[in-house]
């Protein structure tokens, strides 16, 4: 389906039309419809095409707009059910992430490029950004970024725990300054890396 970008100037579509990640999904991350999700997307289609025939008004643009935000929207739909039937493969996936950055941490990687990145991680694993970012969405209810920045979080009290300090513990982990690992560990945790070591046996973990 094309249509010339004119047709959504002005209308709510145009603004966020861009939130539809999958339009920056690679090929090999397309949608697997079922059948009856292939029939209303056919059904649509021919909507379209039978409004196309009628005389043009001054209601056609948006009722043609409606039907192609309704479409996204079916899109938006099969695919969270794809998502969820392809749970087994996302689960391998999953792992794969965490190994990832198992990986990332133990061949020194983050002394030279800092902590890792959404962008990185679905490079390595073979996706685009946005397909990578809506799955670990769907999995975990978390964003990609955020579940990096938790692993590393995790990582920062396990390197205090075992009696590193703070400066230390963040030239290990890629830390330009040491304020930044603690301005990071407080906003994800509600406390600072010196208030985590006085309660490290009365509260293990946030």
């Amino acid at each position: 389906m094309l249509f010339h970008p004119d047709l959504l100037q002005g209308t709510a579509l145009e603004k966020h039309i861009r939130e539809y990640s999958f339009f920056d999904y690679r090929v090999n991350e397309a949608l697997h419809m079922t059948d009856e999700e292939h029939d209303i997307l056919v059904s649509l289609m021919r909507q379209i095409k039978d409004e196309l025939q009628k005389k043009h008004d001054a209601l056609q643009d948006a009722i043609l707009v409606g039907y192609i935000e309704l479409m996204l929207n079916f899109c938006q739909r099969f695919y969270n059910r794809q998502f969820i039937t392809r749970k087994l493969v996302n689960s391998d996936m999953l792992m794969k992430f965490d190994q990832l950055l198992r990986d990332y941490y133990e061949e020194k990687i983050q002394l030279t490029s800092g902590m890792p990145t959404v962008q990185y991680c679905a490079d390595k694993l073979c996706m685009s950004a946005n397909y990578f970012g809506d799955l670990i969405k769907k999995m975990t209810g978390d964003t990609a970024s955020n579940y990096i920045r938790q692993d590393l979080i995790q990582r920062v009290k396990n390197e205090l725990a075992s009696g590193a300090s703070i400066s230390q513990v963040a030239y290990e982990l890629g830390f330009e300054y040491p304020q930044h690992l603690s301005r990071m560990f407080k906003k994800f945790c509600g406390y600072t890396p010196t208030d985590y070591l006085r309660q490290i046996q009365k509260k293990p973990g946030c």
